[in-house]
């Protein structure tokens, strides 16, 4: 069955495996999510979770807001996505969600915005070829034909300059690497869309969610602090400086 959750894209880092395989991974930190309305059929037409994550103080949200989180008794959150497909029994309003839902293998979509690139060209927009680059060319990186003579308008669809990027993108097939609910974040196999800090959506996969791949074991680097056992020439001379004080304390005393 589909499941999800809400994250922020942290950035970028490499791990490596104990058969000495590096592995590029995107750290996604894991708020608790939690389940601020629960959609059915019977009432809204199709079964869905909404999650919320990340708290809003009170004062910076408004009535609406702060009575639709008080009834699933929490606080009013910044981000609200719905998951479809899923199976509603199996969740409780207010019920809190963590990184424990996906496990180290499992196949994942991720959903995100992704990065704006501002006003391009079509040669970065759309991949097109510019002309020749000699000076007498005068025509190096232009749009190109328009359209054709016999419609006397350009066609619906032409591939022209504009905003590029920005969009929702989907990167599908991603392998879960490795889930630390310590530090409450999942390390995805290759990139997802998005700049850093920005919301991602982990869903189970589409095309592959019923398929598991075989858990890699990660090189950990945890250093155990060695109890360093002083020289015996030093604790001899830690033991004549103790009996001489002491020697000095008797006489002081007589």
């Amino acid at each position: 069955m589909k499941k999800g959750i809400l994250g922020k894209k942290v950035g970028m880092t490499q791990v490596f495996t104990k058969d000495g395989v590096l592995v590029p991974v995107t750290v996604i930190e894991v708020e608790p999510n939690v389940v601020t309305q629960i959609k059915t059929v019977e009432k809204d037409g199709y079964d869905a979770v909404q999650l919320g994550t990340v708290d809003v103080k009170e004062k910076n949200s408004n009535k609406a807001k702060i009575g639709h989180a008080k009834k699933a008794n929490t606080a009013p959150k910044r981000f609200l996505r719905e998951l479809r497909g899923v199976n509603v029994s199996d969740y409780t309003l207010g019920q809190t969600i963590d990184a424990s839902v996906f496990n180290a293998g499992e196949i994942v979509d991720v959903s995100g915005v992704s990065k704006g690139k501002g006003y391009q060209g079509v040669i970065k927009r759309w991949n097109q070829s510019r002309g020749p680059m000699g000076h007498g060319s005068q025509y190096h990186r232009g749009v190109g034909s328009l359209g054709t003579l016999l419609p006397m308008h350009v066609l619906k669809g032409k591939k022209m300059p504009g905003h590029m990027g920005s969009e929702a993108t989907t990167i599908q097939n991603l392998e879960v690497v490795s889930v630390d609910l310590e530090n409450n974040v999942i390390l995805v196999k290759g990139n997802v869309p998005g700049p850093k800090k920005s919301l991602v959506i982990i869903k189970t996969a589409v095309k592959k969610g019923d398929k598991n791949a075989t858990p890699v074991e990660l090189v950990t680097y945890a250093v155990e602090e060695e109890k360093v056992e002083a020289p015996v020439e030093e604790a001899a001379a830690e033991e004549v400086v103790e009996t001489s004080e002491e020697t000095k304390e008797e006489n002081v005393g007589e």
